[in-house]
């Protein structure tokens, strides 16, 4: 008999003034007690799953793989998602491995790991027992069947085997195997056995029951029913699974599938449309349907007429009109809808939106932000993979080096970190190059992350880079090409040594004094009194100067006045408006005017007093005026003979 729920004073209170008053408050808390999407209504399907995994798989299972090969074949989005995800979890050049052998003091033993490298990379070019895949070919079959049929196996075969020719000098080599050659329907309880995998009394796979021959073939059908054990210990089982217990995977289009259906046949639908739409047909209207009598029509032939451009029809008869048929196609929605079921199924199997639409129109932040989310799935992936395939054959592929001799082990090898490695799987690519090297560059300076790792992020083996780029140093060394790693800085302009007349050495002696962001207008001055000839206009922005009310006095030989710069002086920017120098100069051709760029920071210059002694007397004063904000008002030169 279920516990009665306790009732508080009020309800006590209310059943002893009015019972039925009560039940009626127990009902509704029965009633909110419950999860709205439990209850069943006419308007919710209210579709339950009540059995275990492993029941739910055997009778879905094989119908989802089947469909979703189906879709593979013959549907060019469902192939773009699996490619995508193909491309993204396991790359071009496949998941790479660098060893990490380490020596008694914790060290990585770099010979070692040298030898286990060049061992691993023959291997690679033959790993299976067809002898028709390398390394990443193999690898990115593996990981098609995983992701379109749910899971995949492969057997290891290690040392010599009746028929088998290992493909390397390490004697060791895959059985790639889909899911079909482990019977799904193989069920038994002694010996126990699920789905085709024994197991103890614990859960975990002892054994897998495989097929001698593919069961899909035909000339294989008479022996399909012939089994034979392999070892856990020798096959690797990766799945996609959702459930704790799981013993057999599904596709990870499983979700997705319905609406991979739907999609197709609308595009389908609408691809006939549009090319009936281009097929123009007409009718000919003959009148009214109550005038129409069909008597006096006569028992003519039927009449033909050749539609052609700019033509007249004159072969109408009273009544008759021309009548076009449009069927307003293509239709303009169809890119809506199908962008929004292409983003449902993108969220279901895991792409990204843009990488299976081709459609980047985005702004940078949201590119970026969805490559983030989406690499974040291809690493769960990818990290998945490793787990599954990639290290235990590359553990399984260093036992059979040692085992052979082909593998040397040196004294003082750390037990158990020969097969130490680390894994890397494809890099999410660069949006923007230059900041995110600067930004990789900026965490190692600060000791955040360290070059190997950065180089194991863009899916480079750092022992590799190391190798190429000191080949590659030593060979600029020898042929005297120079290191262009850092650029040097452009030299500041010099003012006219070639001129060394009393205003150039009052120009060269202005330039000293205020620095070098004013170089520019010095080597200007120079240039104009050096010559009483024009030349060019020299236009000079430079940073503001400050100066507080500075009296320069020069003593300048006869001459006509030449307009003296402005200098105007705000600490701590620095602005100078260099006044425009026209000089006649005899007819030569006009030459450019230079282009100075001056990047300096100037302090505040105090009140500076430039003296020239051996000139002829000639007195110069200029006046600054400022308002009380230390803006230059106006600026009085006065020039006197003594």
């Amino acid at each position: 008999m279920a516990a009665k729920p306790p009732r508080n004073i009020v309800d006590r209170a209310v059943a002893w003034l009015s019972p039925s008053a009560a039940v009626k408050r127990a009902q509704a808390r029965q009633v909110l007690a419950y999860y709205e999407a439990a209850r069943p209504d006419r308007l919710r399907k209210n579709r339950r799953s009540t059995g275990s995994a492993n029941d739910e798989v055997l009778q879905a299972g094989g119908t989802l793989r089947q469909v979703a090969r189906h879709l593979e074949q013959n549907y060019d989005l469902a192939l773009g998602v699996l490619n995508t995800l193909v491309v993204n979890v396991v790359g071009p050049n496949g998941i790479g491995v660098e060893p990490q052998p380490r020596k008694a003091d914790g060290s990585i033993d770099d010979a070692l790991a040298r030898q286990i490298l060049m061992l691993y990379q023959d291997w690679c070019k033959a790993p299976e027992v067809t002898r028709q895949h390398d390394w990443p070919s193999a690898q990115r079959l593996l990981a098609r069947s995983w992701l379109r049929d749910g899971e995949v196996f492969s057997q290891l075969v290690s040392g010599t085997a009746p028929g088998l020719q290992h493909g390397s000098a390490v004697p060791f080599s895959l059985e790639l195997l889909e899911a079909d050659y482990v019977p799904q329907d193989l069920n038994s309880t002694t010996p126990a056995i699920v789905q085709g995998i024994s197991v103890n009394a614990w859960g975990a796979a002892t054994g897998y029951n495989v097929y001698k021959a593919s069961p899909l073939e035909g000339m294989a059908m008479l022996g399909a029913s012939q089994t034979k054990f392999v070892p856990a210990d020798r096959m690797l089982h990766l799945k996609n699974v959702h459930r704790i217990r799981q013993m057999r995977g599904v596709s990870i289009f499983a979700s997705v599938l319905n609406r991979f259906d739907d999609l197709k046949d609308y595009e389908e639908s609408e691809r006939i449309a549009a090319k009936i739409a281009a097929s123009m047909a007409a009718y000919i209207k003959k009148g009214a349907p109550d005038t129409y009598n069909p008597q006096d029509q006569g028992e003519e032939s039927p009449r033909q007429m050749k539609f052609r451009p700019g033509m007249v029809f004159d072969d109408l008869r009273p009544g008759e009109d021309i009548g076009m048929i449009d069927t307003n196609r293509p239709n303009p929605n169809l890119e809506t809808y199908r962008s929004g079921q292409m983003k449902a199924i993108a969220a279901g199997a895991g792409p990204t939106f843009s990488s299976i639409s081709r459609t980047y129109d985005g702004t940078y932040s949201a590119q970026r932000q969805e490559l983030v989310e989406g690499y974040a799935v291809y690493a769960t992936l990818a990290n998945e993979f490793i787990g599954r395939i990639v290290r235990p054959v590359y553990e399984q592929f260093i036992a059979a080096a040692v085992a052979s001799g082909q593998l040397r082990v040196p004294a003082g090898t750390q037990p158990g970190t020969l097969a130490s490695a680390s894994y890397m799987p494809p890099a999410m690519p660069w949006i923007d190059p230059r900041k995110e090297a600067e930004a990789w560059g900026m965490l190692e300076d600060r000791a955040y992350a360290s070059g190997p790792e950065i180089i194991r992020k863009r899916g480079g083996n750092p022992l590799d880079v190391l190798e190429q780029q000191g080949r590659w140093l030593r060979e600029k060394a020898a042929e005297g090409v120079p290191h262009n790693a850092d650029k040097p800085e452009p030299a500041p302009i010099q003012p006219n040594q070639d001129d060394d007349g009393p205003t150039a050495r009052a120009a060269a002696a202005m330039a000293a004094q205020l620095g070098a962001p004013l170089a520019a207008v010095a080597a200007g001055i120079q240039a104009a009194a050096a010559k009483e000839q024009p030349a060019p206009v020299v236009n000079v922005a430079a940073p503001v100067v400050n100066v507080g009310g500075a009296e320069v006095h020069n003593h300048l030989p006869e001459q006509a006045a030449q307009p003296a710069p402005v200098v105007n002086v705000a600490a701590p920017v620095v602005s100078v408006e260099a006044p425009q120098v026209h000089n006649h100069m005899p007819d030569h051709p006009a030459q450019p005017a230079p282009t100075v760029h001056v990047h300096n920071e100037v302090q505040a210059a105090a009140v500076q007093k430039v003296e020239i002694i051996a000139m002829p007397t000639r007195e110069t004063t200029t006046r600054i005026e400022r308002d009380s904000k230390d803006n230059i008002l106006k600026t009085i030169q006065t020039e006197r003979d003594e």
